[in-house]
């Protein structure tokens, strides 16, 4: 191969090579996203919740919340609005869910009632926060924040 041949061969690795290292330092900014805006199944005893707080900082409610991949504690109220639901208001706290966020990922969070324990009027136990649906969803670094 002449000199003159070998000039474009060598441009196209560089240019592979440049576009490689883009496409690993874009998987840095990669992100997932937990959803709170969907309406579960109240048959199913699944209910809204309410995101006060993300990694142990206060945050102002939103329907989406775009995050970094790894693991994440969201503190969450619930919504319920049960007649069943027989529990005193001083048992309605806040309560702590751990998702670990994949790439391209959104988890849709809700507080899952605990029909055993409606009655009880101190019982803090009543609920429980859950991923009630995981679905793809490409995620875009402009839009995480």
């Amino acid at each position: 191969m002449t000199a003159k041949a070998k000039l474009p061969f060598f441009l196209l690795l560089v240019s592979l090579g440049l576009l490689t290292g883009c496409a690993s330092s874009d998987s840095e900014f990669q992100c997932g996203v937990v959803s709170t805006y969907l309406k579960p199944d109240s048959e199913q005893y699944l209910y809204r919740t309410v995101v006060t707080h993300l990694d142990g900082k206060p945050v102002i409610s939103r329907p989406n919340y775009f995050l970094d991949v790894g693991e994440h504690e969201l503190t969450l109220v619930e919504l319920v609005n049960s007649p069943e639901l027989k529990v005193s208001l001083s048992a309605r706290g806040p309560k702590t869910l751990k998702v670990t966020v994949e790439p391209n990922q959104r988890y849709h969070i809700a507080a899952q009632m605990q029909t055993d324990k409606i009655y009880v009027g101190r019982n803090k136990n009543f609920w429980q926060p859950i991923v009630f649906q995981q679905e793809e969803y490409e995620c875009q670094r402009e839009e995480k924040r």
